[in-house]
C-alpha cells in the first residue's frame, strides 16, 4: 500500500511539474511573441521642435522620445506612426495600421490638437488677454465634455488591434513656469490658464488612459524647472519655422519624455 500510494504520488507531482512547465513555456512564448513597439499619436510624440527631421509633412525627428527608446531598447520591430498635427480621427484613419497581436508596446499621446492647442496659442499671442482667456475656456469646455469620448474611440481601437499590447499614454507638461522669468509676451493670467487647460487635459486623459487599463505618463513632474519662463527651458516659445512654437526641445524629449516612457514600459 505505501508503495502503490508513493508511486501515485509521485505520478501525480510529475503531471504537475509537466503541466507546469508546458503552461510557464506558453506564457513566455506569449511574451516573447509581442515584442514590437509601434508610437502613435500627434507633433509632441512626432518630435515636432526637437530638429533632425525624417523630410516628411509629419515631421518625425530622429530626436523624439519613441525613436531614443527604440535605441536604447532594440524592440523587434518598430513603426512610428505619429505625425504632427494630428487629432484622435487622424489616429483613427491613418496611425493605427502597424498594429497586430505581436505588438508588445504602444506609446501615444493626442487629444492636445482635438482642444484646439495650436489655435488657443495663437489667440493668446495676438489677440491679448482676454480673447486669450476666452479661447483658454473653449478649449477646457471640449475638454470637459467632447473629449472624453474621442480618447475613448481610440483607446478602444488600439485595444481591439493590439490586445497584448502594454499601452503607454503620455501627457503634456505645463507650458509656463508663473513668476518666472519672462518680461514680455502673454500676461501672468493668460499663462496660469493655459496651465489650467494643460491640467484639465492631463486629468482627463489619465481618467480615459485608467478606464481602459492603460498607463498614464504624467510628464509635469519631469518638465518642472524647465517651462517657458524658467530660464532653463525644454519647451519654445514663439520659433520660426512657426510650427515648432510650444513644443518641446531635443532635451525636452530625451529629460522630459523619454524617462516617463522608459520608467513605466
Amino acid at each position: 500500500m505505501k508503495l502503490r500510494r508513493w508511486a501515485s504520488t509521485a505520478t501525480a507531482v510529475a503531471v504537475f511539474l509537466g503541466l507546469s512547465s508546458l503552461t510557464g513555456a506558453a506564457s513566455a512564448s506569449a511574451e516573447s511573441a509581442a515584442t514590437g513597439y509601434v508610437a502613435l499619436g500627434d507633433s509632441y510624440s512626432a518630435g515636432v521642435g526637437a530638429g533632425d527631421y525624417d523630410g516628411s509633412d509629419c515631421k518625425r525627428s530622429a530626436n523624439a522620445y519613441p525613436q531614443l527608446w527604440r535605441t536604447a531598447n532594440s524592440p523587434s520591430s518598430f513603426d512610428f506612426t505619429a505625425c504632427s498635427g494630428a487629432v484622435t480621427d487622424d489616429v483613427l484613419a491613418g496611425q493605427l495600421g502597424p498594429l497586430n497581436a505581436s505588438t508588445g508596446l504602444v506609446s501615444i499621446s493626442i487629444g492636445g490638437n482635438d482642444a484646439g492647442f495650436g489655435d488657443t496659442m495663437t489667440t493668446c499671442v495676438t489677440q491679448g488677454e482676454s480673447a486669450c482667456l476666452d479661447r483658454v475656456q473653449q478649449a477646457r469646455d471640449y475638454i470637459a465634455t467632447t473629449l472624453p469620448g474621442k480618447l475613448d474611440a481610440v483607446y478602444d481601437a488600439i485595444s481591439d488591434k493590439a490586445p497584448s499590447a502594454k499601452v503607454v499614454v503620455l501627457g503634456y507638461p505645463h507650458m509656463y513656469k508663473l513668476d518666472g522669468e519672462c518680461s514680455v509676451g502673454i500676461s501672468e493670467k493668460s499663462r496660469a490658464a493655459v496651465n489650467a487647460a494643460s491640467d484639465d487635459l492631463n486629468d482627463v486623459t489619465a481618467k480615459r488612459a485608467a478606464d481602459h487599463g492603460y498607463s498614464f505618463g504624467d510628464v509635469r513632474p519631469a518638465f518642472a524647472g524647465h517651462e517657458i519662463c524658467s530660464g532653463d527651458e525644454w519647451l519654445h516659445s514663439v520659433t520660426l519655422p512657426v510650427d515648432e512654437s510650444y513644443h518641446p526641445t531635443a532635451a525636452g524629449q530625451s529629460g522630459g519624455y523619454l524617462p516617463v516612457l522608459e520608467g513605466l514600459a
